[in-house]
């Protein structure tokens, strides 16, 4: 038998619906699409809103066959458009693309010109506003849906149920989870029975907040369907559901009637397990002449995307290709007017898209010693990395020798255009400097815990953390990042590239890193950043070759620590105390002994604390300075990417 006509996903619509033929009709819930469309401003059709909205739903879409949760936004004032997407996490990347697909044209059906709104389908849920959500809860909204077949002790299955999905919420959202997936289902037994529950957070919240969300899911799902046999609650920034068949995982476990009805009950228990048999053979014998066509496929897939991540990264994993002549006509053919400026990479420079849409284009040197390897470890890093705090990759282009990363468009350019300028870091007080060491932390706990790989940046410093409108840091440049698998804590490499004073000792001389690694260099970006100066080219005194020995010398004697304050915010309530705060988090970081350094995690939470100095304990003699160093450490007009520092590529282990 052959019928390549007849698709897959037409004969599983067909065995499904044959499925929910033989269901009792009390077992089903409203159909899908569930909406929330709060009662907001509209747009208009063709304004920039809508423009920007498209960008952001094509956008998620796209990438929803490479992450169960992703979040994207576009725009400035009044038009920004803010949106993120959540797949529920059993199920495959091709459904999540599937499921998100339909959901962005039913929320522009539902929910027509509004400038926020929500949907949720069955396994999914998008979301859209027009302020700035990421990393916030909220519950306001939240619908209750609940099987209409009633359970007959419904006191004693409510305790058992809030039990179970209790239990789940400490799991989902604990802070240590190896996985940070927000996500956990498990299995309760009531009476003859077995309830299978399911909760799950968006990954752009803290534990703390995934507890919170699920908390008052938990409240109100009891409250509304405590008595029913099954029910879910659809949050914005949450899910939870539970029934008595698994809805999740083992395909084999289906939906089945869970009335009190004795023999009646079983005979029908029966009956839909021989029609679900009957059912299933069926589409086999449909689907046995598909077999071979689909394992041949899958076999080229698999080595067209071994090739691929070798080589140079054909294919897209749900990233959108932009073809060479529109970045060309994007960045006038790459002309030098708009050239933002240049790393070790490549030049970068900035486009307008046919849609208006601004971007930076990272092209790759052809001379570059950084070439086509990291090239192809940046894109294969980023589409895996989903986190506020990390710069977003729109798409890319291979075309013969070119090889071009496109990025969203940071209109403040990088750190350390404003750090080590004069004028420009007047607009940079003391809370806008909290907030973006805070936010830079965030971003380098997310690689090194919360992310489903362990990522080693290996090149954090000021030109790699772009800011957007707001002073919001996103750290960039993945080319010299690495990967541990599992357990692993350190690597050794004979290449050590990276930039000068910002390198950890270790990685400097034996070509040794780690996660303290980054921590090193994080400690030394977070001085200069409450100092104003840079590390490298700080020619204070003749016994302090860099910024960091100087800070650790006054640190060291107890005196005049205060003079490393950055003018500019004496003028301003920076208060002393807090500053010693951050410095003294910043020694803890740059200390010789790596393992003497905090972890990332340790670091986020001495820097939320309001502990004083005293409770800190004491730092260590940091790692001075290795490499050379420039003359002077503020410029005018620096370059998109910083060209005062010093970066290294091949030097080989002591």
């Amino acid at each position: 038998m052959n019928h390549p006509h007849i698709s897959p996903k037409f004969i599983q619509l067909l065995t499904f619906s044959a499925f929910l033929a033989l269901l009792p009709w009390d077992l089903a819930y409203a159909d899908p699409p569930y909406s929330f469309c709060p009662n907001t401003s509209n747009y208009t059709d063709g304004d920039q809103f809508q423009k920007n909205l498209n960008d952001v739903l094509h956008f998620l879409t796209s990438n929803a066959s490479a992450s169960k949760f992703y979040d994207s936004s576009t725009g400035n004032g009044t038009d920004h458009v803010y949106g993120a997407h959540m797949c529920l996490n059993y199920i495959t990347n091709e459904t999540c693309r599937d499921c998100i697909a339909t959901a962005a044209q039913d929320i522009l059906q539902v929910c027509p010109n509004t400038r926020e709104a929500v949907v949720w389908e069955e396994v999914c849920q998008l979301r859209y506003s027009n302020q700035n959500f990421f990393g916030q809860v909220n519950v306001t909204g939240n619908i209750g849906l609940d099987n209409q077949q009633n359970i007959s002790q419904p006191e004693q299955f409510k305790s058992v149920v809030k039990e179970t999905l209790n239990n789940l919420t400490t799991e989902a959202s604990a802070f240590n989870l190896s996985a940070k997936l927000m996500y956990a289902t498990g299995e309760a037994a009531f009476e003859d029975k077995t309830i299978y529950a399911l909760v799950q957070c968006t990954r752009d919240l803290s534990g703390d907040g995934c507890n919170s969300c699920l908390q008052t899911a938990i409240t109100d799902v009891l409250n509304c369907c405590y008595f029913s046999i099954g029910a879910r609650l659809l949050s914005r920034s949450c899910y939870l559901r539970y029934e008595l068949y698994s809805f999740y995982g083992d395909a084999s476990k289906s939906p089945s009637s869970t009335n009190d009805q004795g023999a009646s009950g079983g005979k029908k228990m029966r009956t839909i397990i021989t029609l679900m048999v009957v059912s299933a053979c069926f589409a086999l014998v449909l689907f046995a002449s598909f077999i071979y066509c689909l394992v041949k496929k899958k076999a080229i897939k698999r080595v067209r995307e071994g090739i691929s991540r070798q080589a140079n990264t054909r294919s897209d994993a749900g990233f959108p290709r932009i073809d060479l002549a529109s970045i060309q006509a994007a960045t006038d053919n790459f002309s030098d007017s708009n050239k933002l400026g240049e790393g070790g990479f490549g030049p970068v420079y900035k486009g307008i898209l046919s849609d208006g849409k601004e971007v930076a284009v990272k092209r790759l040197s052809c001379c570059s010693e950084q070439g086509s390897e990291e090239f192809t470890n940046e894109v294969l890093l980023i589409m895996r990395l989903q986190h506020k705090n990390l710069v977003k990759l729109l798409g890319f282009c291979i075309d013969g020798e070119e090889k071009l990363l496109v990025y969203e468009f940071m209109p403040n350019r990088s750190l350390d255009v404003f750090l080590f300028d004069r004028s420009r870091r007047a607009q940079m007080d003391w809370n806008k400097r909290v907030n973006i060491i805070g936010g830079i932390a965030r971003g380098v706990l997310y690689l090194h815990e919360d992310s489903r790989l362990r990522i080693i940046h290996r090149d954090l410093k000021a030109s790699n953390v772009l800011l957007d409108y707001d002073l919001n840091p996103k750290i960039a440049d993945f080319g010299m990042a690495r990967i541990f698998a599992g357990t692993e804590g350190e690597a050794n490499t004979a290449k050590i590239a990276g930039t000068f004073g910002y390198m950890a000792p270790e990685y400097a001389m034996q070509g040794t890193y780690s996660i303290k690694s980054d921590v090193f260099s994080f400690g030394v970006l977070l001085i200069e950043i409450i100092t104003g100066r840079r590390n490298v080219g700080f020619h204070r005194t003749k016994r302090a070759p860099s910024l960091v020995a100087f800070a650790w010398t006054l640190w060291n004697e107890g005196n005049h620590v205060l003079e490393l304050m950055d003018p500019m915010l004496k003028e301003e309530s920076c208060s002393p105390d807090e500053f010693l705060r951050y410095l003294h988090i910043g020694l803890l970081c740059v200390q010789e002994d790596a393992n003497e350094r905090p972890t990332m995690s340790s670091v986020v939470v001495m820097l939320k604390s309001d502990s004083t100095t005293t409770s800190l304990c004491q730092p260590q003699q940091p790692a001075f300075s290795v490499g050379r160093f420039t003359d002077h450490y503020e410029t005018s007009s620096p370059g998109f990417l910083s060209v005062n520092d010093l970066s290294i590529s091949n030097v080989g282990p002591r």
